[in-house]
């Protein structure tokens, strides 16, 4: 099954859930009726029943009040006994019966909880770039007449400013020409649909053999985690997040505050270790990075550490000195560990648009990034850069910040993110 097909189904399966929980509310409000209809009815019975049940002794005149009412009693009690003590076992059983199933409910309310929490992530934070991209889409169908040149024209520029990227733009406006023709799509829905099946499909081939899982050591050996990226973008807050989420997973986890040129970082990697409790390597301001590199990954190695967190500099992308530097880390580090790096992960701030785009290709020249960190997504309407970074990078997205707490930092999942970006444009 292929993503848009996931998109499609997942689309179907909301629309469900939802007509199935206003046909609960419009069911409950029709029982609730009943109910109603049957306590009046039940009061009318119990009315003609206290008529009927008068003494008949008294009515007929054979015996006096007192005598009558001696013998009503007594008649009462034998009628209501055996009743009182079904009721009460019926009751007994009925309220275990409702116990029984308030627990089945709630077990299923809780694995439902757990498998749609995901998507209800993806659905918020990705907010501002699924309204972003409905108002662009919207905009340029509303000037749609016919497929033509001008069509195209209009549907690059789109793409564009939906961040996309120039290359896929193209790509996509390309092989809509002869797609638009073979669907015939000549409503506005039907095209809007095909561009966005085409632009899904795109994503999906881009990212064939792509691994977006998280590279560890074998078990007992050391991982470490090198992170990248300029200042700004979210390295130390990430790395933050990331050490408390593995703690909580229950691994041993080092951090190392190797960028010393920035002033508060150290403090910062330190404060986070804090709330994670876990410990931080650290050297004096404007130390040697290589030297807080060493003491880290020999610390983390001699204790046995799970995870080492390296945090580095970010000044300029294309400063000479700083893609030394982290050469000269990395070598550092293979020394010591010859398979480490196990990951070089690249941070990008989702607001800057194409400009991450163009700092990802610069650190990936220089530093053997494996994978991305896309941060703050949850502030940007320009969420088509994942697409940008997939087609002219190459690189997975592994993990997805939609806010500040260490929760909202996420695994990368497509299909969340697909039906996030797109389910208020696609018709189910």
């Amino acid at each position: 099954m292929g993503l848009f097909d996931i998109f499609r189904k997942k689309k179907n399966e909301t629309v469900e859930q939802e007509s199935a929980s206003e046909s609960t509310e419009i069911l409950s409000e029709s029982e609730s009726n009943s109910d109603a209809s049957e306590d009046e009815q039940s009061i009318a019975v119990s009315e003609n029943t206290s008529a009927v049940t008068q003494p008949m002794m008294e009515q007929v005149g054979l015996v006096n009040e007192d005598e009558a009412k001696i013998w009503q009693e007594a008649l009462d009690k034998q009628k209501i006994s055996t009743p009182q003590l079904t009721e009460t076992e019926t009751e007994t059983e009925t309220e275990t019966e409702t116990e029984t199933e308030t627990e089945t409910e709630t077990e299923t309310e809780t694995e439902t909880e757990t498998e749609t929490t995901e998507q209800q992530i993806y659905d918020a934070g990705l907010k501002k770039s699924r309204t972003g991209f409905a108002d662009r889409f919207n905009r340029f169908l509303a000037n749609f007449r016919s497929v033509d040149e001008d069509f195209f024209e209009d549907l690059e520029e789109t793409l564009v400013g939906a961040d996309v990227g120039f290359d896929m733009a193209i790509k996509i406006s390309d092989e809509l020409r002869e797609e638009v023709k073979l669907k015939n799509a000549k409503r506005k829905e039907d095209v809007r649909d095909v561009i966005i099946k085409k632009m899904v499909d795109l994503y999906e081939a881009d990212g064939i053999n792509e691994d977006a899982t998280m590279n560890f050591a074998p078990k007992g050996q050391t991982t470490v985690i090198l992170f990248v990226g300029v200042n700004g973008v979210g390295k130390t807050t990430t790395i933050g997040k990331l050490a408390s989420k593995y703690q909580k997973a229950g691994k041993s986890v080092l951090l190392a505050a190797a960028d010393t040129f920035r002033a508060g970082a150290t403090k910062q990697l330190q404060e986070w270790g804090e709330r994670a409790h876990v410990p931080v390597v650290a050297g004096k301001e404007k130390a040697d990075p290589a030297s807080v590199v060493f003491a880290a990954v020999e610390k983390a190695r001699d204790e046995n550490y799970d995870v080492l967190f390296v945090d580095t500099a970010g000044r300029l992308q294309n400063n000479v000195n700083l893609m030394q530097e982290l050469e000269k880390m990395k070598r550092i580090i293979q020394r010591e560990i010859p398979e480490a790096p196990h990951e070089v992960l690249l941070v990008l701030d989702a607001t800057t648009g194409q400009n991450a785009l163009q700092q990802a290709k610069l650190f990936k020249n220089s530093s053997d990034v494996s994978g991305i960190v896309l941060t703050k997504m949850d502030g940007t309407a320009k969420g088509g850069i994942v697409f940008a970074i997939r087609n002219e990078m190459h690189l997975p997205v592994k993990w997805i910040g939609f806010g500040e707490k260490a929760s909202d930092l996420r695994e990368f999942k497509p299909e969340e993110f697909v039906y996030g970006l797109f389910k208020e444009l696609v018709e189910s």
